[in-house]
């Protein structure tokens, strides 16, 4: 692993996530603002070590596997804290359709990097849009408190990462767009 800081960073992210997961088991107050806000720093590593790896001209083969794998992990794991708080379908849809369109995307990336087309299935506008509403939705579905007070934030939450679904499956659709264009050996399309 090349040592600078946009990897570092990176690892930070990784390294955040069982931190996370402790500070959602502690006692109320302390557990939800805990992970969201861990939760919130790591998103926000995830858009610094990106712009400094091209500031700083940093970028490296293992930080552009490691950042969305690191992404994927810390996403996918309060999903699942999720899950075992609010306990209810959409969330459970939510994250079905988020985790799920994460590992198809990973498959038909390393399909496409197999076939040399590892382009066309780079990171789309639409797909980082995604990632802005659920890293924005999650801290605050983490976070809300129990009480009625909490109620229209937690609203918010819900319809952010309604958003975000609907988002996730648009991209998901365009990603399969160009492995199926790249079957029939049309070329890429990218755009999302």
């Amino acid at each position: 692993m090349p040592l600078n800081l946009p990897n570092l960073l990176t690892a930070l992210r990784v390294l955040a996530i069982p931190l996370m997961v402790l500070f959602y088991y502690l006692p109320q107050p302390i557990s939800t603002v805990g992970a969201a806000l861990v939760f919130i720093v790591a998103s926000i590593t995830d858009w610094l070590d990106g712009w400094l790896a091209r500031k700083m001209n940093q970028t490296s083969e293992f930080g552009a596997f490691l950042d969305p794998v690191a992404d994927k992990l810390l996403v996918s794991v309060a999903l699942i804290l999720l899950l075992h708080r609010m306990d209810n379908a959409f969330i459970t849809l939510a994250a079905m359709v988020v985790i799920g369109r994460e590992i198809v995307v990973s498959a038909l990336r390393e399909w496409m990097a197999q076939a040399g087309n590892r382009t066309s299935v780079a990171v789309t506008s639409l797909a980082k849009l995604k990632t802005g509403f659920q890293m924005t939705a999650i801290p605050i579905l983490l976070w809300y408190p129990s009480e009625p007070a909490g109620e229209s934030l937690r609203l918010l939450g819900i319809a952010l990462l309604g958003i975000a679904v609907v988002l996730t499956l648009w991209s998901m659709g365009v990603y399969f767009k160009v492995f199926l264009a790249s079957l029939k050996g049309e070329g890429p399309e990218t755009k999302g």
